[in-house]
């Protein structure tokens, strides 16, 4: 049996998990299901364990190594299980050595490998030139997050923030555009605060720039959830003149309230993010905007959860993902008065509604369009701003065509 990874939580882990992957296989594994998980919410951390148990019940053979940021946070959990024969931190995943030792049967090997992240100087090694059945590619260019919001334990997974060097980053970009993938996606935990910790403190933007300057056949340069209030001029003038630079950014906002913002620890307001919204819209016209909310912080009144809803509208967003407050054991949030669990359920229900009705209305306006679509399997496809685009019958992975869209159905555009 091949080695099989269970990924869940965000681009990196999709990144890491790959690299993992290709690890295990060097180093001889065979049956073996690696499960790297996700610790944003208490329920991610549930359904990594749901997993963990189903796998044994479904191949009892197989050894199942647990690894990612809930197994950070709280390896005592993962350790009680049986089902599990290793537990591996975020740092030893990446670690060549970890999975060579874990292929031999002589070796004697604590079954539980987690070290303290926040010791770690370093943003991963290195990471995976390809990824076997996709059809755009995924650069880590950041790990780790300085910023302690209330609410958020991936800090404790992933450590403090630090930056693959920009002579690493562009080398695998390079790579990967020679290797033929026509998308590259820039991933890490806060990859907007990426170059503090290098020599001469380069940004984002700097990188950016260079990254399309040095893969002239990269057709689309791609980047993940960014925090809007550490944008600097060189991406903003990115977003402005690179049109391979894809016109999508997904916006880390988590509320529409000044006070709830205030108590989360997060460094904008309101208007910040609206002027921003309005900024990045005058700049690229015909950007798609996403971003991240939280429904039911603690202290959350109806009032300030309607300024959230509001905050849709005003900022021109259509695409959602909406979080039902999660406390996490040892954040301060989990130690504020707790909005009624109802309630918070009722709150993320209508900003869900709110996503889904903003997402139709602007999957919409692209009918009777053409689009330059990358094409991906299962019949799907995305444009350029990272819609959905389902085609009649399969084209060509990996490819970019220029479709015409005849339809949408609330959820995906529909090719001609």
């Amino acid at each position: 049996m091949a080695v099989e990874v269970l990924t869940f939580g965000c681009r990196l882990n999709i990144v890491e998990s790959e690299t993992m992957r290709r690890q295990a296989k060097e180093a001889g594994h065979a049956d073996l299901v690696v499960v790297n998980t996700c610790a944003v919410t208490a329920e991610a951390a549930r359904q990594a364990g749901q997993a963990i148990r189903r796998i044994k019940r479904e191949r009892p053979g197989a050894r199942i190594v647990a690894t990612g940021c809930a197994v950070q946070v709280e390896p005592d959990r993962f350790a009680a299980m049986a089902e599990i024969d290793r537990v591996v931190g975020n740092v030893e995943k990446l670690q060549p050595r970890t999975w060579a030792t874990l292929a031999d049967p002589a070796a004697d090997v604590r079954r539980v490998l987690v070290s303290d992240v926040m010791a770690e100087r370093s943003a991963g090694g290195r990471m995976a030139d390809g990824f076997e059945g996709r059809t755009r590619a995924f650069v880590q260019v950041q790990n780790g997050c300085d910023h302690r919001c209330t609410f958020c334990i991936i800090p404790f997974g992933r450590g403090n923030s630090r930056s693959v060097p920009m002579g690493e980053a562009l080398d695998q970009i390079a790579r990967l555009a020679d290797a033929g993938y026509a998308e590259v996606v820039l991933t890490g935990v806060d990859i907007t605060s990426y170059g503090a910790d290098l020599p001469g403190a380069p940004r984002l933007g700097a990188l950016v720039k260079a990254a399309l300057r040095r893969a002239p056949a990269l057709q689309r340069l791609r980047i993940s959830s960014i925090d809007s209030v550490e944008a600097d001029d060189d991406l903003m003038d990115a977003i402005a003149t690179e049109p391979r630079l894809m016109p999508h950014l997904h916006l880390s906002l988590q509320a529409g309230d000044d006070v709830i913002l205030k108590r989360m620890k997060r460094r904008h307001r309101r208007d910040d993010a609206i002027r921003f919204c309005e900024t990045v819209r005058r700049l690229r016209p015909g950007v798609a905007l996403g971003a991240d909310l939280i429904a039911g912080f603690p202290t959350e009144t109806e009032a300030m959860f309607e300024r959230s809803l509001a905050l849709v509208d005003e900022c021109g967003l259509t695409q959602l993902h909406v979080f039902p407050f999660s406390a996490r054991p040892g954040t301060p949030a989990a130690r504020m008065p707790q909005v009624d669990g109802a309630v918070v359920k009722d709150r993320a229900a209508r900003l869900r509604r709110k996503g889904e009705a903003a997402w139709a209305a602007y999957l919409d306006a692209q009918v009777g369009r053409r689009k330059l679509v990358l094409v991906e399997r299962n019949r799907l496809g995305r444009t350029e701003a990272f819609s959905p685009v389902r085609f009649a019958e399969q084209p060509e992975p990996g490819r970019i065509i220029d479709v015409l869209i005849a339809g949408q159905d609330g959820r995906e555009l529909r090719a001609a």
